[in-house]
């Protein structure tokens, strides 16, 4: 069971399987954007009719959720250069670098015609899980084959205590991208359907905070200060490194974000935005599902690189909260 478990964390984390995702994701992103708008509008149709009160929302959430997807997908492009971080590699470029490495080691090995096989055709395509699982029994006999296969497909690497705020600064801008798009598109969508969209500005803005603190920036914060006080331990487990990673999202994102984020709201925007009613934004099940994207956030710190094509798609659901002024 754990050479299956390990095998597959191998096989999930091939670079040319991660670029292939990652190209997929704009298409996955439309595709899902498209199919919630459809349900979304066939749903109030059905209920409230055709009318103009639905189709302007129709056209609301439309725009919201164009929006939403732009910025989500433009966020790692944006955040990359801000923190000067290199993006994912391309398709092209693995591809080459997997070509000269199997050449390389084939020319020198002696190998069955099954097993070479498979190997050459591993420069352009990514290796099955079987494949995955055998060469990680099969290679593991020769310090020469296992070292091979660990430069295909690269162990994850825990960061050093250096590099721990530059990652958490790289995803709280990446974070950010799509909410400020979200609310961006919020605001221009109410201008379009001419919808008294000075009154509702102040929702959109206090709901953005509320989804960028809560379920994002601290999360980030506290895995990145758990992860330091365990690096200036000494302390190099993947699993208790993942463990402090997870309380310290508990800690600061999902026990204490939604007070820091109303009590930001009510202190800080209300009066600048001239708000007279206070906002007290409470945790739903959404909220806390929202969480899902603290997987990244651990994972990424890992030195996994399998989920970082998902964060577009886990950050734009915040954006498009957030666009939409949606407040409880």
């Amino acid at each position: 069971m754990i050479n299956n478990i390990k095998a597959f964390a191998k096989f999930i984390d091939q670079p040319i399987l991660i670029s292939k995702f990652n190209k997929s994701m704009p298409k996955l992103m439309c595709a899902a954007g498209g199919t919630f708008l459809i349900g979304d509008t066939y749903e109030s149709f059905s209920k409230y009719g055709n009318n103009r009160r639905t189709q302007k929302s129709a056209l609301r959430k439309a725009i919201v959720v164009t929006t939403t997807i732009a910025s989500a997908m433009a966020a790692p492009k944006i955040a990359s250069k801000i923190m000067k971080r290199p993006s994912l590699e391309s398709i092209s470029s693995i591809r080459k670098n997997n070509a000269d490495l199997i050449d390389n080691f084939l020319k020198d090995s002696f190998l069955d015609k099954k097993t070479r096989e498979i190997l050459n055709n591993a420069k352009n395509e990514p290796l099955s899980f079987c494949n995955v699982k055998r060469f990680m029994n099969d290679f593991k006999k020769s310090p020469e084959q296992q070292a091979f296969f660990n430069k295909l497909i690269p162990n994850p690497e825990n960061i050093t205590s250096k590099d721990i705020f530059s990652e958490i600064g790289y995803l709280s801008i990446y974070g950010a991208v799509p909410v400020i798009g979200g609310v961006v598109g919020g605001i221009s969508a109410d201008i379009v359907t001419k919808d008294n969209f000075k009154s509702k500005i102040s929702d959109k803005i206090n709901e953005g905070v509320y989804q960028y603190l809560a379920n994002i920036f601290l999360c980030n914060v506290g895995a990145g200060g758990a992860l330091w006080g365990l690096e200036k331990m000494n302390i190099k487990s993947k699993l208790a490194r993942a463990l402090g990673m997870t309380a310290g999202i508990i800690l600061t994102g999902v026990v204490g974000g939604s007070a820091i984020a109303n009590a930001f709201s009510n202190k800080v925007l209300s009066p600048i935005m001239k708000c007279k009613e206070k906002t007290h934004r409470t945790p739903e099940a959404l909220d806390i599902g929202l969480h899902a994207d603290d997987v990244a956030t651990v994972s990424l710190l890992s030195g996994l690189k399998w989920i970082e094509p998902a964060l577009p798609l886990l950050y734009s659901i915040s954006g498009y909260r957030a666009g939409m002024g949606y407040r409880n």
